[in-house]
């Protein structure tokens, strides 16, 4: 029997650490909680997605009373991506979050479907997707999915 070790590449930084064009990706992906639908869980979460042509798309999570018909906010920027501009590569993708109205202190990582769904973006366009989470004061920067799912699920 042998034992696999697998490692993830994470940078951590404080919002003033990021480039100008983070910053903005951030500042959007924080705005576009504020057009979340969440009454069930009070948990808000938005997601800015920046196209290779310059263009920002929002996205935030949807809840619905049947929770399987729920959609969360990366899915929902980056399908709205696809739907818009489906020849345009996503490059980079910034997450925010905030409970009961109060930003949360630990940056919000996607979950397992939304990584599944990031991963797909990547190999749609041939190309990592910079994935920028963000707590209250630190941001997780990925520089490809393949960091948060080791062990993708690919065709």
């Amino acid at each position: 029997m042998e034992q696999m070790k697998l490692s993830a590449k994470i940078t951590v930084c404080r919002y003033n650490e990021l480039s100008s064009d983070e910053k903005i990706l951030v500042d959007e992906a924080r705005a576009a909680l504020l057009a979340a639908y969440a009454p069930y869980s009070r948990f808000r979460v938005g997601a800015a997605a920046r196209l290779a042509d310059g263009r920002i798309v929002r996205g935030s999570n949807q809840e619905n009373a049947s929770f399987p018909a729920g959609l969360c906010a990366e899915r929902t920027a980056l399908f709205s991506a696809g739907a818009l501009a489906p020849d345009v590569p996503v490059e980079a993708i910034a997450l925010a979050a905030e409970a009961d109205g109060v930003p949360t202190l630990a940056p919000i990582t996607p979950c397992g479907i939304c990584r599944q769904v990031m991963l797909e973006t990547e190999n749609r366009y041939k190309k990592p997707l910079r994935i920028l989470m963000c707590g209250r004061d630190e941001v997780y920067i990925a520089s490809s999915v393949r960091d948060l799912l080791p062990l993708a699920f690919s065709l």
